[in-house]
């Protein structure tokens, strides 16, 4: 018996997984929707089929997540207004390169080996940020509620003036080359990976524009909507969304993106920081060991793969949790000690 086309283990499984992506998506603001993509092709899925689902599962979480976001006041609006002409371009042109590819028989194989480089370079950075901050003390920790904690590269970017100059909701000034660029970068890599681009966008609007960071990431978060929204409607044009795997993954995600939103309110983000970045190496060699099963056509690479990708998400998902919950649990029994 099947519900919107998948049979129940596989909407056990989507849920589960859907469950785990929103706990990253509300807690980082990234991080959780690349892990669609490669799964879904890892689970034989077309690309077309895999990047089209994606960007519409993008879309409801990401609304789920703005949201929480925004009851904080965490969400620069404008910012994200001004990006949106960048990231329907973007999203066009990432579109137009996965169907060239597809119709030359190519799609699966150059999509793998980019998630397998993009995978790999952004969880050594976040790896290595991770243990230099460990390194540094508690420096960069003390000054996370500073508005003015925004990176040097970011002020050496502002102090040029490079019309039209444009002020966001914060009152800083930034230039629309700056801001179309950033989305613009962000659109191709969506549409051509069936991502949100958090992973890129939310480090682009912190490091490049100069946002605050917990403003950058609730921003990247409203990018993300627009992203989602964007590219589910131009892939469900051309009519390769899965709507069961979209619902399956969306019903698990409502829950995990509220709960990885709340969790921000009590994990330090640097103690788990680094398992992400782990988490991102193990699911490129994951996405690496399915692309050599493909090649070589040994079907226990393939369940390899799979175990590994969805098993290194669910460990960083219990370490959100396991701290949430103990900083939850020790904040109830503080009053009591006075």
């Amino acid at each position: 018996m099947s519900l919107l086309g998948l049979p129940p283990e596989l909407w056990v499984l989507f849920v589960n997984f859907g469950f785990m992506i929103g706990v990253f998506f509300g807690f980082f603001g990234m991080g959780g929707s690349f892990l669609v993509t490669p799964t879904l092709l890892i689970l034989g899925y077309t690309a077309p089929v895999a990047i089209g689902s994606s960007m519409a599962f993008v879309f409801g979480t990401a609304v789920i997540a703005t949201l929480k976001h925004d009851d904080v006041g965490q969400v620069d609006y404008k910012l994200g207004g001004l990006m949106f002409a960048g990231i329907v371009l973007g999203i066009e042109v990432g579109k137009m390169l996965v169907f060239g590819l597809e119709a030359l028989g190519r799609a699966e194989l150059v999509v793998g080996v980019a998630y397998v480089l993009l995978l790999a370079a952004i969880g050594l950075v976040f790896t290595r940020n991770a243990l230099s901050r460990g390194n540094e003390d508690d420096a960069a920790g003390e000054s996370d509620g500073d508005p003015d904690d925004i990176p040097e590269l970011a002020k050496t970017i502002k102090s040029y003036d490079v019309p039209p100059m444009v002020t966001l909701t914060d009152g800083s000034r930034a230039s629309m080359w700056v801001i179309s660029g950033v989305g613009g970068g962000v659109g191709v890599v969506s549409g051509f990976l069936g991502v949100g681009g958090g992973f890129i966008r939310m480090p682009a609007i912190y490091y490049l524009v100069g946002v605050p960071l917990a403003a950058a990431v609730g921003t990247s978060l409203f990018g993300a909507l627009m992203s989602g929204a964007v590219g589910a409607f131009s892939y469900g044009l051309s009519g390769v969304i899965d709507v069961g795997v979209v619902t399956a993954l969306l019903l698990g995600s409502a829950f995990g993106a509220r709960i990885g939103s709340a969790s921000t309110a009590y994990v330090d983000e640097e103690e788990v920081t680094i398992y992400f970045g782990i988490m991102l190496l193990l699911a490129s060699a994951a996405v690496a060991l399915g692309e050599l099963a493909t090649w070589l056509g040994t079907p226990v690479l393939d369940r390899v793969s799979f175990v590994l990708l969805i098993g290194s998400a669910a460990f960083v998902t219990a370490t959100i949790l396991y701290y949430g919950t103990r900083a939850v649990r020790e904040g109830r029994d503080a009053p009591a000690v006075g």
